[in-house]
């Protein structure tokens, strides 16, 4: 009886849109945004936006990807 990989949809992603990179833009883009200003309220409008699209990516994306059962076609042994 074989085991069955888990299927992660970063292996269909390129390396752009990889859960680093899309961290390393997240805090590049909050940083920066300190660095230039250094006005913690500018910083925070600028994070929230920021955040929120990495949360969506990184943790949401692949979750609802996985449950769509979409990956399952595209994945074969």
């Amino acid at each position: 009886m074989s085991e069955q990989k888990p299927v992660s949809p970063w292996n269909y992603k390129p390396w752009w849109c990889q859960p680093w990179s899309i961290v390393l833009t997240g805090v590049t883009l909050i940083g920066g945004s300190w660095l230039l200003f250094k006005t913690i309220w500018l910083t925070v409008l600028v994070s929230i936006p920021v955040v929120t699209w990495m949360g969506f990516f990184v943790l949401f994306w692949p979750q609802l990807m996985i449950r769509s059962g979409i990956l399952e076609s595209y994945y074969k042994d």
